[in-house]
């Protein structure tokens, strides 16, 4: 017993503790634990990160505005609860957002009794020669995760600089399995 609390204090000095996470109703019926070093994005910052007909459902960022979590109704149905033909077909459609992918894990896991298909990736965009400002590449770590139902399928997507990726990648995962849907 000695032992262990020796342990754990001297795990406790060291920060090897998990960041606190905070529950947050992300939309209704929607709630998953954030760590606090996510705020709701402003107007402005929706905009610009996600130009589409269709806002996210919720989406978050941090101060330095380099990383983000959201939440998305896909434009995607299936009509049956076939998660293996799913995923393959997310897994596929990767290619279009791409340049590369080094998948790190992928499959279908139980979150407080629904099966969500999920991704966890290193990607590559390359840069554009012709467009200054934009030649290099840019590396992000991406996880992401889909539950399919009949009327919907909601997207939760978190992403960072791959040079980030080892500060977060725990708590990503964390916080992942902490999504709870009504």
């Amino acid at each position: 017993m000695k032992n262990i609390i020796i342990f754990l204090s001297i795990v406790s000095l060291f920060g090897f503790a998990p960041d606190k996470l905070i529950k947050t109703k992300v939309a209704e019926g929607i709630t998953i634990s954030l760590p606090p070093e996510l705020a709701p994005m402003t107007i402005d910052d929706i905009v610009q990160r996600y130009p589409s007909v269709r806002a996210p459902l919720a989406a978050y960022t941090d101060l330095n505005r380099t990383l983000d979590f959201s939440v998305n109704i896909s434009a995607t149905q299936w009509p049956d609860a076939n998660l293996a033909i799913a995923q393959k077909f997310f897994k596929a459609s990767f290619s279009s957002f791409y340049d590369r992918i080094d998948m790190i894990d992928e499959g279908i896991h139980d979150v407080h009794k629904k099966k969500l298909v999920y991704f966890e990736f290193e990607s590559r965009v390359n840069g554009n020669k012709m467009t200054l400002g934009e030649q290099q590449p840019v590396f992000r770590y991406t996880y992401i995760q889909y539950l399919i139902e009949p009327n919907r399928t909601l997207v939760f997507t978190f992403n960072c600089p791959k040079s980030s990726k080892e500060d977060w990648q725990e708590t990503v995962r964390a916080m992942m399995k902490t999504v709870r849907i009504k």
